[in-house]
């Protein structure tokens, strides 16, 4: 058995480290921006969390369906 993992789940992690660093620059420089931009780019990085969440919801569902 192959322990490497597939290529989704490296798609997966890709975007989880990504949305991270992504969360932890915004969180960095949010000291040095205007809080109305601070707020907008967190409601950004949230949508984006949040298509995340619905399209691997989706994908759960069409894989146990199988």
């Amino acid at each position: 058995m192959n322990n490497c993992p597939l290529e989704s789940e490296r798609k997966i992690m890709l975007f989880l480290v990504a949305a991270l660093l992504l969360m932890g620059i915004m969180l960095g420089t949010a000291a040095h921006l205007p809080v109305p931009v601070t707020l907008v780019a967190a409601a950004v990085i949230a949508g984006w969390l949040l298509v995340f969440f619905l399209r691997e919801r989706r994908h759960q569902g069409e894989v146990t369906s199988r």
